[in-house]
């Protein structure tokens, strides 16, 4: 295969969606913290001065919603009344209303580790072994952007900037699939529109991002061939819920590989973990990191398939792309001695009944080696290596 470009985007914590899917784990952990068996599928919805929240939920905790609402928009930053959508000044509609009853039977408690799936559904994990964390580097990469775009906006390195944003990285790779290269950076950051009583000038926030984002975050992978694009239609001050409407669940490639593996179809946020849309992902992560980290496979794909009340997988699917260094027959084996796959085990198994989910919306569900992140973890590799006989 001849040399070829990938391109994957990533958005910050103000952009519209983010802030809904931020909205809906805000709700979901308050609710698991009062009651870890809380079964939550809340989405968001918000647009200019408004935000509307619609789910289903059976708990036994209490949620101040409203609250939780004002709180996580202000965290991010938007409170301020010229943004048209802020904290303090917009409205909140909400309208929750209990789960299911047939959805409901299917995952009972008796037994936590005989439960059924919560629904049907493909459930994708993937890893390489191009970055530390075993990640496609251009999503991590397109994460780091704009992580880094939030972080010198809160500490007033770039002050003048506003919550909303968006990167993309393309990165070339060679022949072997090894990347070489950024070749193109874009980045569209919210700005005020005057900064120390002067306008601001495209040039002049091209040229603070390249020093103060681009440069500190590419590292090697940035040089004079580098093309960076900074709001490519030179202005971007309208932004956040007034300049796009945002819901929940609109993000699930951000969220996950930036396209390099392929995709269920079900987001995350919003969701409790006996949703297999959330919880088997993370499994299928899990095992596909430790499979790489292992030495089995320089790149990974794992797809699990669940039917809604039953709780043991119809299908687990590998796929290392050629890249195995032991035989393929014998890593489905491997997997199924080493993982627990039942919903109720991947909740126990990843600990996932813990207020940690708010955390993981926005900047990536995967390649975050943090201790909340329990599906990153390697700590499957040293057995797998070994009786793979590697």
């Amino acid at each position: 295969m001849a040399k070829y470009l990938f391109t994957s985007e990533s958005v910050t914590e103000g952009h519209p969606d983010k802030v809904c899917d931020q909205i809906s784990d805000a709700i979901l952990d308050e609710l698991i913290k009062q009651d870890p068996q809380s079964h939550v599928a809340v989405e968001a919805l918000v647009t200019t001065g408004i935000i509307v929240v619609a789910g289903e939920v059976t708990t036994k905790g209490y949620a101040d919603v409203e609250g939780i609402i004002r709180k996580t928009i202000d965290g991010i930053g938007y409170n301020k009344p010229e943004y048209y959508f802020d904290s303090k000044g917009s409205g909140v509609m909400v309208s929750i209303h209990s789960q299911s009853p047939d959805i409901a039977q299917g995952v009972k408690e008796e037994n936590l580790e005989n439960i059924g799936a919560g629904d049907q559904g493909i459930m994708f994990g993937y890893a390489v072994d191009e970055t530390p964390e075993l990640m496609p580097l251009p999503i991590s990469l397109a994460h780091k952007l704009a992580h880094k775009l939030s972080t010198v906006r809160k500490s007033n390195e770039l002050a003048y900037l506003r919550p909303d944003g968006k990167t993309q990285v393309t990165v070339e790779y060679d022949e072997q699939h090894k990347p070489q290269r950024v070749t193109t950076v874009v980045i569209a950051a919210q700005h005020d529109e005057k900064f120390e009583g002067k306008e601001l000038t495209a040039q002049k926030i091209k040229e603070d991002l390249i020093e103060h984002v681009v440069k500190p975050v590419l590292g090697k992978y940035f040089n004079a061939q580098t093309q960076v694009v900074v709001n490519g239609t030179g202005r971007f001050v309208l932004g956040g819920p007034a300049g796009d409407t945002g819901v929940t669940g609109r993000k699930i490639i951000v969220d996950t590989y930036g396209g390099m593996a392929a995709h269920g179809g079900g987001c995350f946020s919003g969701k409790d973990p006996t949703k297999v849309d959330r919880s088997a992902c993370y499994m299928a992560r899990y095992i596909a990191k430790n499979i790489v980290a292992a030495g089995l496979a320089s790149k990974c794909e794992v797809q699990l398939a669940y039917v809604i009340g039953v709780a043991e997988p119809v299908s687990i699917f590998v796929d290392t792309f050629g890249t195995e260094k032991v035989a393929k027959e014998k890593i489905e084996p491997l997997i199924r001695k080493h993982f627990r796959l039942k919903p109720g085990q991947i909740i126990q198994d990843l600990q996932l009944r813990r207020p940690i989910y708010k955390k993981t919306a926005a900047y990536g569900h995967f390649g975050r080696e943090e201790p909340e992140f329990a599906w990153e973890k390697k700590d499957k590799a040293a057995a797998l290596r070994k009786e793979a006989g590697l």
